[in-house]
């Protein structure tokens, strides 16, 4: 039997099976679960992003999204039990990455429960650094958040700069990881 395409799609605020199915998941999967009307209320809001990965019908995983600026917050990322170490989250994220480029965002953060290693793994794997952590953070059961961030770059650059830029040629629509 062929492995099913996987396809990502933007969610907006008013597609009802897809805020359906991130709900149904959202339950399955964290303990402190946003509601349907929450994440309608998260879509509708002018600076916010999702992305869902599709197995056909199936909802394999979501990634939502704040940003305001050149900062991007990762509120929630989740994978289907059985869709994780596929490659699920990481097709997001690359896809995510992508729509930071186009709207300038230079930074992403997002925070994490201590005792998640494979999310902690996950997102070390993509170059996310250790910036905090927020003591007992987390209910259900009490756990601290680890706030973690990764800077995005102009193509070309490795960094702030530190010197003489005045003479560098941004190209701003050419942004990568």
């Amino acid at each position: 039997m062929p492995k099913e395409e996987l396809v990502i799609r933007e969610v907006r605020s008013g597609q009802e099976d897809e805020i359906n199915d991130l709900a149904s998941m959202e339950r399955s999967i964290f303990t402190d679960a946003w509601s349907k009307r929450a994440i309608q209320e998260t879509l509708g809001q002018n600076h916010s992003a999702a992305l869902g990965i599709w197995k056909g019908d199936f909802l394999a995983g979501y990634v939502i999204m704040y940003y305001a600026a050149d900062e991007g917050e990762i509120a929630r990322i989740a994978v289907e039990p059985s869709s994780r170490r596929q490659g699920v989250a990481g097709r997001l994220f690359e896809r995510l990455v992508s729509i930071c480029e186009g709207k300038g965002i230079r930074r992403l953060m997002l925070e994490v429960r201590q005792n998640n290693e494979a999310a902690l793994s996950f997102y070390k794997k993509y170059g996310f650094a250790v910036d905090g952590v927020r003591k007992n953070y987390y209910t259900n059961p009490c756990e601290d958040a680890i706030l973690m961030s990764k800077m995005l770059q102009l193509e070309g650059t490795v960094g702030e700069c530190t010197g003489e830029c005045e003479n560098f040629d941004f190209m701003e629509d050419s942004w990568q990881v």
